[in-house]
This record gives C-alpha cells, structure tokens and sequence, in this order.
C-alpha cells in the first residue's frame, strides 16, 4: 500500500489524521514546520503517537522551501491540513505570512503533484470563506464572501486546486471544514480557551455577545471525511464539512460548565474584525458523494474535550 502526505502533521487535525491512517496500515510522510504560530511543545506532544512508528517517516521542512521530489517520494495521496491559521492576527503587517503559507505553499504542492501523479489531493479549506452568509444553512452553491484576509487566502488556495484539478489533472478534493474542535484543539481556539479558564477559575472571555452561533464539528468526524474523500472524492469538488451541532457560544460555555461542576463567570469584550456571526453548513451534498455522516454530538465531544485539556 503506498503511502499518504499529511502537511501540518503536528497540528490539531494533521497529527489526528496520521495517527489514524498509520492504525489502516498507511505508510505516513509527515510534514511540518513548527511555525511560532503557537508553542513548539504542543505540537512536539501532537506528534508523540506517530514518531517511532515504523510507518511513519517525518519531515520538518517548509514547504515553500522543501525539496518536493523528497516529500513526494513513495506518495499516493495528498491530504494537505497545513496552513496558517487564525482569523484575527490575518490583518496588518502579518498578512505576507498568510499569503505565503497558505497560498503560495498550496500552489508548490500543487506543481509538484502535477509534475510526479498522485492518486488523490485532498485540500482542507474552511468555512471562513463564507463569511456572514446571507442563507442558511450554507451550501456550496453559495457566494463566497470571505471577510477576513484569513479566508481570503483559504479561498485563493481553493481556487488553485480547481485550476489545477481542471488545467492539470490533479484529483483534487476541497473539504470545507466547519469549526473543528477535540482534543489538541490549538491553545488559541475558543473551546480550549474556555475550557482552561472554567477549570482555572478564571473568567471566560468572549468576544461580543456570546449568542453567535457556529456549527461545531468533532476531529474524528474530520478525519473520517478526509478517508471517505480519499476513497470516493470526485476530481474537483468541493464539500461542506460540518458537525451538525450548531449552537452559541454561551450554550457552550454552559455545557463545559456544567461538566466540570462549575458555574463559569464570563466576560464579553468587543466582537473581532473577520468573525462571522453565524455558521451551519448544509452536509447534504457530502452526505451524497462521500456517506458522511458526523456520529458525534456536541455534548460527546466536548466531554471528551474536557478530559484532555489542562487547566493553564
């Protein structure tokens, strides 16, 4: 069996994924650059269930630098979860980083699958490109509006892989994530944060007035749409990923409370440029191609995400 790319290894989804794929049997070439976007540590403990895998080679390498004949070596497919996250810190001086990352990373990995045939490429994309969708649940027939330079790069790289699922061949799959939570969830995200500060006996923060709402989606129900996707995804599409558990914030915050015998305090401070106000993505076509089906329900997720994240 030939082996699968994961960019962004050591990530939240990425090291997920690997862990999973390395259990089917998949050789695994990780990739990853542990850029200073959050501590090196915690993706250094991302990874701990992959290296000394024999199955797993990894490679810390950037990729608008590496040498992509050495990170393709032995690839059947593609899942590229690298990226450079974070909506708020996308404006300003940082957006070079975003442009660079995210958009010109995805156009090289691109050229090199072109150049050497690969069996699948599958690109995780977000919900950010949306924006403040006027209609929803959103489907992927909607306008793109993103409104944040974040999704603005996300949907350039989406953008490139149909170019070249079209003008080149390459099997591409866009998946759109919807707000994907779990255990590792990056130490900057909402649920990790409010889930540190019930624990810690500290206020939540919440930007604006907490009755936004976001349709929350488990990791595993991610990597099980990537699998499907690598299995039965049509060259060029691009598909909602979402979880089916869509909610407020506040409801959260209460949730976790409730799990952890607390009755958390909370904070509102001005809302965010680039934060959309609602999300709910509509499945149905993904339902269709691929039979996801996300099996995992917000009060199971976030009991599990309770239990691995420390206070701090």
């Amino acid at each position: 069996m030939k082996g699968a790319l994961v960019t962004g290894c050591a990530g939240f989804i990425g090291s997920h994924l690997s862990e999973r794929l390395l259990e089917m049997g998949r050789e695994v070439v990780g990739v990853d650059c542990f850029d200073g976007f959050y501590p090196r540590r915690v993706k250094e403990e991302n990874l701990s269930g992959c290296l000394g895998h024999p199955g797993f080679r990894f490679l810390e390498a950037d990729l608008c630098r590496a040498d992509m004949d050495e990170v393709l070596e032995g690839v059947e497919v593609i899942f590229h979860q690298a990226a450079q996250p974070g909506v708020r810190s996308s404006w300003g001086e940082q957006f070079d980083r975003y442009v660079r990352n995210n958009v010109l990373a995805t156009q090289r990995l691109l050229e090199a699958a072109a150049r050497r045939g690969v069996g699948r490429f599958i690109f995780a994309s977000s919900s950010s490109v949306y924006g403040d969708c006027p209609r929803l649940p959103a489907d992927e027939g909607a306008l793109p509006g993103p409104i944040s330079p974040y999704g603005v790069t996300k949907l350039a790289a989406e953008h490139l892989c149909m170019l070249y699922a079209r003008s080149h061949g390459v099997p591409v799959v866009a998946l759109r994530y919807f707000t994907v939570y779990g255990p590792r969830q990056r130490p900057d995200m909402a649920f990790s944060r409010f889930i540190r500060a019930i624990r810690a006996g500290r206020e939540v923060v919440i930007y604006g007035d907490g009755r936004q709402t976001r349709d929350f989606t488990y990791v595993d129900d991610v990597v099980e749409a990537n699998l499907l996707s690598m299995e039965r995804g049509l060259s060029g599409e691009v598909l909602n990923i979402g979880g089916g558990s869509r909610i407020s914030l506040l409801e959260a915050v209460e949730i976790m409370g409730g799990m952890m015998g607390a009755t958390p305090a909370v904070r509102h401070e001005e809302g965010q440029r680039g934060d959309a106000r609602d999300t709910w993505a509509d499945i149905s076509r993904a339902r269709r191609r691929l039979g996801y089906r996300p099996t995992t329900t917000i009060e199971q997720g976030l009991r599990k995400m309770v239990a691995a994240v420390g206070a701090g």
